[in-house]
């Protein structure tokens, strides 16, 4: 399982991607089977899209509107598939509020980072799955 921005998906918060060529060569060397996701379109949210970070536990955008509901569904859609598929590694985009592994945003939109995961990431990681940040492949 991959996050869709990584594939080259236009589906990130500005309406581009981020295409990882070291991933696909990856997934063409090893003849992986990959299913894409994006829980944030996956709670319907559009792109492009305001920014948002997880503030005291809630998603919120950069314009103080909470988004959490729609993070939270979303991360759960791509769980249900994920339990349905049973990938054997989630591959997910670094420091995002839904996806990232290791670290997210602080909350204050200033780019300052703190160890956390994003809200499918946690997800992920709470129901067993192998989940590694693009930057640890």
């Amino acid at each position: 399982m991959v996050s869709a921005c990584l594939m080259g998906r236009n589906c990130k918060y500005n309406g581009g991607n981020n295409r990882n060529q070291r991933l696909l060569s990856y997934i063409q060397e090893t003849e992986s089977e990959v299913i894409e996701v994006c829980p944030e379109r996956m709670g319907g949210l559009p792109t492009p899209r305001v920014p948002a970070e997880i503030v005291d536990g809630a998603v919120v955008n950069r314009d103080g509107v909470s988004v959490d509901l729609a993070f939270r569904a979303g991360a759960r859609k791509a769980l249900d598939l994920a339990m349905r598929e049973i990938p054997d590694l989630c591959v997910l985009q670094s420091r995002s509020p839904s996806c990232g592994v290791k670290e997210i945003y602080d909350g204050s939109f200033s780019g300052k980072l703190i160890p956390g995961h994003g809200i499918f990431a946690d997800l992920l990681l709470r129901h067993g799955f192998c989940v590694k940040d693009i930057e640890d492949l």
